[in-house]
C-alpha cells in the first residue's frame, strides 16, 4: 500500500460508520503524514472520505459520522452509502451493486456519490486513460451516469 500511496496524488477513503473504523482512519492519516514528511510523496492529499454501511436507525452511525465531520469537515462527502442487503449480496454474484440490483438503496447511493465526486473533482471525473477502450457494459454505465447528470 505504501508504494501505491507514494505514486498517488490523492486518496479517497471509504469508511464504515463504526468506531473501529475511526482507528483505521487515524492510521491512514499518520501514513499520509509520514509519506509527505519523508519526501516519498510530498503532494499526497486526503481527497475525501465516503461513509459506508451507514444505518440511519442507530445512534452509533450518527455519532461516528458526526465525529468524522468534526475532524475532517468538507473532506467528508455528503452522500453516505447505507447498510443494505442487496449491496452486501452483489459481490458474491461477481457484480457491482449498480448492475446486480440497480434500483436498491445501495445502488442509488453509489450513483449519487459518483455525481457528487464528479462535481467536486471535475478534472478527475473526466480524465481519459490513454489507449483504453471501454467494454460495452462500461460504456453503457458511463452513458447512464451522463444521462442522469443531464436530467
Amino acid at each position: 500500500m505504501t508504494s501505491t500511496l507514494a505514486a498517488a496524488d490523492g486518496i479517497l477513503v471509504p469508511m464504515q460508520a463504526e468506531y473501529y473504523a475511526l482507528e483505521g482512519l487515524g492510521v491512514m492519516q499518520n501514513l499520509i503524514a509520514r509519506l509527505k514528511a519523508n519526501g516519498a510523496n510530498p503532494a499526497l492529499e486526503l481527497n475525501g472520505i465516503l461513509m459506508t454501511m451507514f444505518d440511519a436507525r442507530t445512534r452509533l452511525s450518527a455519532d461516528v459520522v458526526e465525529e468524522v465531520r468534526t475532524h475532517f469537515g468538507e473532506k467528508v462527502f455528503e452522500t453516505m452509502i447505507p447498510r443494505n442487503v442487496r449491496t452486501s449480496e452483489a459481490p458474491s454474484f461477481g457484480q457491482p451493486v449498480v448492475f446486480y440490483d440497480p434500483s436498491c438503496r445501495g445502488a442509488e447511493a453509489y450513483r449519487a456519490f459518483a455525481k457528487e465526486f464528479a462535481r467536486r473533482n471535475p478534472t478527475r471525473a473526466t480524465a481519459a486513460v490513454p489507449n483504453a477502450e471501454p467494454t460495452a457494459s462500461e460504456a453503457e454505465a458511463v452513458q447512464e451516469v451522463a444521462n442522469d447528470q443531464i436530467a
